[in-house]
């Protein structure tokens, strides 16, 4: 009896412990509780676990609402971060576009022609155009026989060449007188009798070089005609010239009534590096001028050259404002050079517009164009006697670099032709 008794109090605790484990199972299944959030309207008091220091009742902070350091968010930039950073990128392309630009122009400017080189083909030129001139005096004085009907054709070859009527009595009579005393027949000493006479009208101690070496500040240029005597090419040919002297040029378009003036300007002077100061179409030329000798003086520039509008010579009102535009640039430095661009071909007509400027603002100097179209060379004894103004410039033909210094002795050669043998 004792035996079955504990057998089945031994089978009890078997039961009782299984079902034990069993229950500690499923309680390690469901781990432990974790603390709810609380809801609102909801009594919460602290529980098992709960921290009784801190209210239910305070919102628990979140992932969204913590502070991450900086390395490990992304927070957004400050106002006007975006902005500053969108602008320097800018900033950055125009330089670089600026690079391009500058390193494109480079590739591109021209090198002009040195003015010694320039002398070389201002004589021959001159021999293939003007010789008719040189020649036909030679031919004349060589003959045996130099009868009045003679020195009545020297006299008239002598004026079809625009050498001027006064100037061209002086040079007659002295041939006459050194022709008779000389007993000269030869065609060599015929020559040389004339170099001698024609460079004493031409003058060879005159100053012809521009006035552009200047201290401490841009030389002022001023270019003044009438239409079409090529004053904007001419500018533009003077810049060649300067550069290829290793002068910095500034360029200013102040002939603002011609349309296309200031877009051909720009594009002469682009060609070699040379900035172009321009205005508005049909605006101030006055102004156009100052800002041009204003661009000079910040750019550090050594000469400004200002091309004008053509202007007739017959009317006040534009000479008038010829006479404005100088004393703007005055302003800020005088005026070194006002140079007259002459057309060679219209013969006396440019020593009458030639008087009519010298008389409103003071030439210094005379550039002749279109040399290379007429045989009529004696137009530079004529202009410079008239005015008592140097020839400093001759254009000689189309190209770029067909603007030279004038040089009497070259001229003079190139007139009478080489020596004969």
């Amino acid at each position: 009896m004792e035996y079955v008794l504990i057998v089945i109090a031994i089978i009890v605790f078997g039961l009782v412990a299984t079902a034990g484990l069993v229950v500690g199972t499923r309680h390690r299944g469901r781990g432990t509780p974790s603390r709810e959030r609380p809801r609102p309207g909801v009594d919460h008091r602290p529980g098992v676990g709960d921290d009784a220091e801190i209210p239910r009742d305070t919102p628990r902070r979140t992932v969204d609402t913590v502070d991450l350091p900086e390395h490990l968010g992304s927070p957004a930039p400050p106002a006007g971060i975006e902005a500053e950073a969108d602008a320097d990128a800018k900033l950055l392309d125009r330089e670089f576009e600026q690079l391009a630009r500058d390193a494109e122009l480079a590739e591109v400017l021209e090198v002009p022609a040195p003015a010694a080189g320039r002398l070389v083909r201002l004589r021959e030129r001159l021999a293939r155009s003007q010789n008719s001139l040189g020649r036909g005096l030679l031919v004349l004085l060589s003959r045996d026989n130099l009868d009045e009907e003679v020195w009545e054709d020297v006299e008239a070859t002598l004026l079809v060449a625009d050498v001027g009527v006064i100037p061209t009595q002086e040079l007659v009579e002295s041939l006459r007188v050194r022709v008779k005393v000389l007993g000269a027949r030869r065609p060599a000493d015929v020559r040389a009798l004339l170099r001698d006479e024609l460079l004493a009208q031409i003058g060879t101690s005159t100053n012809r070089s521009l006035a552009v070496a200047v201290d401490g500040r841009p030389a002022n240029v001023l270019v003044v005609g009438v239409n079409g005597t090529g004053k904007t090419t001419t500018c533009g040919k003077i810049a060649r010239l300067l550069v290829a002297d290793g002068r910095t040029v500034v360029l200013g378009a102040a002939d603002t009534f011609r349309a296309a003036a200031a877009d051909q300007l720009e594009t002469w002077g682009s060609r070699v590096g040379a900035q172009t100061v321009r205005g508005s179409e049909g605006g101030d030329p006055a102004s156009v001028a100052f800002d041009s000798a204003k661009r000079g003086i910040s750019a550090g520039a050594d000469v400004v050259v200002i091309d004008t509008a053509g202007r007739l010579h017959t009317k006040a009102g534009l000479m008038d404002e010829l006479v404005k535009i100088k004393r703007v640039v005055t302003k800020l430095g005088p005026v070194d050079e006002v140079l007259l661009v002459l057309d060679a071909t219209t013969g006396q007509n440019a020593v009458e517009q030639a008087r009519v400027f010298t008389r409103a603002v003071d030439i210094t100097g005379i550039v002749l164009t279109k040399l290379d179209g007429t045989a009529k060379g004696g137009i530079v004894i004529a202009v410079q006697r008239e005015l008592g103004v140097a020839v400093k410039l001759v254009g000689l033909g189309e190209g770029p670099d067909d603007l030279a210094p004038f040089d009497p002795e070259a001229f003079v050669d190139a007139l009478l032709g080489d020596p004969p043998n």
